[in-house]
C-alpha cells in the first residue's frame, strides 16, 4: 500500500482491494461507490472513462457481496469493479472500438478475456477511451474527444489503451483488460506510471477485439490481450484467469503457465540492453534505466551488457512491415490494399519471423531476463495533427517520428515474447518512466515476477498521479 493511502481504497492494488473483500473488512458495493465516486471527480479533467453504467454496476455489486455473505465466491476477483478497454466487447454495453462507424454497437457477448475476468467475479462498471481502432500511440478519436495524462494534463496518456491506464492510475478501476499490437498496453503504461504485461502472442485469445466494422471473430497478428494494474502481483493474479484457449479450442485444450523461477534478485541472469544506435534514449529516460539495472545488480542480480545476435534495424522494420497488413483491416479501399501486400509476402515474412524467435530463444538458454526500454521518452504534449506518420517529437533537440518511438516495443511484439513493463523512479523531467522485462516465450510469470523485484530494489512502484491524491 503505497504512502498515504491507507483510507484510500481505491488506490489500493487490485490484490489488496479482493482480499479486504474475502475478509469482511470491505464490501464490493463499498469499493464500487469509492470508485464511482473517484470517477466523477477526476474523469470530466482526464477523459479517460467514456461510457459508465452506474445502475448495472450497483445490481452487480450487491449481488456479489449477497454471494459473499453466503459463501458463495466466483474466484478470484470477486466483487472488484473494473472499467474495459472500449477495443473489447462487453455484452450489453456500448462498445465502439473508438470509432462512429461503432457508435451504437451493442455486443450480445463479451469478449473472451471480458468474460472470464467476469465469471471470475469481476464487476464491470464501464468503457475507457481509445484511439480510433487503437490505431495510434495517443489516445483521442471524434467520438468520445482526448484522453489526459494525470501527470500533466497537456501531455498524452499514450495508446491505444491511454483510458484504461489513466483509469488504473487514478484509481477509477480495480485493474483493466487492455490489448497490444504495438505496444498499446506497454507504451501507456510507461506514460502513466503503473504496471503492464504483454502476454505471450496466443496466451490470452482476442475473440470480441474490435479493430474493423464486423472485427472479434479471429484472431489479430501480434496482438495480445492483457492486464493493466498497480502492482506486479495484480498481474499474476488477472493474467492466470483470462490466459486459455479460444472457445473453440476449449473442449480439449487448457493452459498450465510454468511458475517464476525465482524469488529474489538473484535468482535471475539479467541481459541489459538500454543502448543502440537504431534507436537511441533521451538523456531522461536512459539515466533512469541505468540507474535501475545498477540497483537491481545492488540487489543480487547476475546482470551483462549484451543483447541477441539480431540485427536491431532489420527486426524493426519487420515489425513495421508485419503491423501494416495487420492493421489494414480497418483502412480504406485501396489504401488497405497497398498496407497489406500480397499472401506471399506475410508467408515469407513470417517464414524470417519463425527464424528470429529461434535466434532469441537459442539465446535466452543463457539468460533468464532481457531488460530493454520501452519508448525513448517520457510522455510528450498532445499533437492531434494529420495522421501518426506525419508526427513527430523533439528528444534532445532532435526531431524523432512517432513511429520511430515503437522501435522497442515492436523488435519484442514481433516475435511474440512476453514484456512487462514496471514502473521505476521518475525521470527528471519528474514524468513517469518504465523498463520492459522481457522472458522467453510462455515464461510470463517470470517477467512479471522479475518486474516486482527490479521494481521494489530501483525504490519504483506505483505512485498515485497528484490529480489522484485529492
Amino acid at each position: 500500500m503505497g504512502e498515504g493511502m491507507e483510507d484510500q481504497v481505491e488506490l489500493w492494488s487490485a490484490t489488496d482491494q479482493a482480499r479486504a473483500i474475502r475478509d469482511g473488512n470491505l464490501t464490493s458495493r463499498e469499493l464500487l461507490e469509492r470508485i464511482l465516486y473517484r470517477i466523477h471527480a477526476v474523469n470530466p479533467t482526464l477523459n479517460a472513462v467514456v461510457t459508465l453504467d452506474e445502475e448495472g454496476a450497483r445490481r452487480q455489486a450487491d449481488a456479489a457481496d449477497d454471494e459473499a455473505l453466503r459463501g458463495a465466491w466466483r474466484g478470484p476477483l470477486h466483487g472488484l469493479p473494473i472499467t474495459v478497454k472500449d477495443a473489447l466487447e462487453v455484452m450489453g454495453m456500448r462498445s465502439t472500438g473508438g470509432s462512429q462507424a461503432l457508435a451504437d454497437h451493442i455486443p450480445a457477448q463479451d469478449a473472451s478475456a471480458v468474460r472470464a475476468v467476469r465469471d471470475a467475479g469481476a464487476v464491470i462498471i464501464g468503457k475507457t477511451n481509445v484511439p480510433e481502432w487503437s490505431g495510434d500511440i495517443q489516445t483521442f478519436n471524434p467520438l468520445f474527444g482526448t484522453t489526459h495524462n494525470p501527470w500533466d494534463t497537456a501531455r498524452v496518456p499514450g495508446g491505444s489503451s491511454g483510458g484504461a491506464a489513466t483509469a488504473v492510475a487514478c484509481g477509477m478501476s480495480a485493474f483493466e483488460i487492455g490489448t497490444d499490437i504495438g505496444g498499446s498496453i506497454r507504451n501507456p503504461a510507461h506514460f502513466v506510471g503503473i504496471y503492464g504485461h504483454k502476454p505471450s502472442f496466443g496466451l490470452v485469445p482476442q475473440r470480441g477485439y474490435l479493430d474493423h466494422v464486423g472485427g472479434g471473430t479471429i484472431d489479430a497478428d501480434l496482438n495480445v490481450v492483457g492486464p493493466l494494474a498497480r502492482s506486479a502481483e495484480d498481474l499474476a493474479l488477472i493474467l492466470e484467469v483470462i490466459a486459455g484457449p479460444p472457445p473453440e479450442l476449449a473442449p480439449a485444450w487448457s493452459v498450465q503457465l510454468p511458475p517464476a523461477t525465482g524469488s529474489a534478485a538473484s535468482d535471475y541472469r539479467v541481459a541489459v540492453w538500454f543502448d543502440d544506435d537504431v534507436c537511441p534514449l533521451g538523456r531522461d529516460v536512459g539515466a533512469a534505466l541505468h540507474a535501475a539495472a545498477d540497483a537491481v545488480a545492488d540487489a543480487g542480480a547476475h546482470l551483462t551488457v549484451t543483447h541477441p545476435p539480431v540485427d536491431a534495424a532489420r527486426q524493426r522494420d519487420l515489425f513495421m512491415t508485419l503491423i501494416s497488413a495487420a492493421v489494414s483491416v480497418s483502412a480504406p479501399d485501396p489504401v488497405a490494399e497497398l498496407m497489406a501486400g500480397s499472401h506471399r509476402t506475410w508467408l515469407t515474412l513470417t517464414e524470417e519471423r519463425a527464424r528470429l524467435a529461434g535466434t532469441w530463444a537459442r539465446w535466452f538458454e543463457a539468460f533468464d531476463v532481457l531488460l530493454c526500454p520501452v519508448m525513448p521518452t517520457t510522455a510528450f504534449v498532445h499533437d492531434e495533427a494529420g495522421s501518426i506518420a506525419d508526427r513527430s517529437v523533439v528528444i534532445d533537440g532532435a526531431l524523432r517520428p512517432h513511429f520511430d518511438l515503437l522501435t522497442w516495443l515492436g523488435m519484442i511484439g514481433v516475435i511474440g515474447l512476453p514484456a512487462t513493463v514496471v514502473p521505476l523512479p521518475h525521470a527528471t523531467d519528474g514524468l513517469p518512466v518504465g523498463v520492459q522485462v522481457v522472458t522467453p516465450y510462455l515464461r510470463d510469470l517470470d517477467a512479471i515476477a522479475f518486474g516486482g523485484i527490479l521494481a521494489g530494489a530501483a525504490g519504483g512502484g506505483y505512485r498515485p498521479p497528484p490529480i489522484a491524491r485529492q
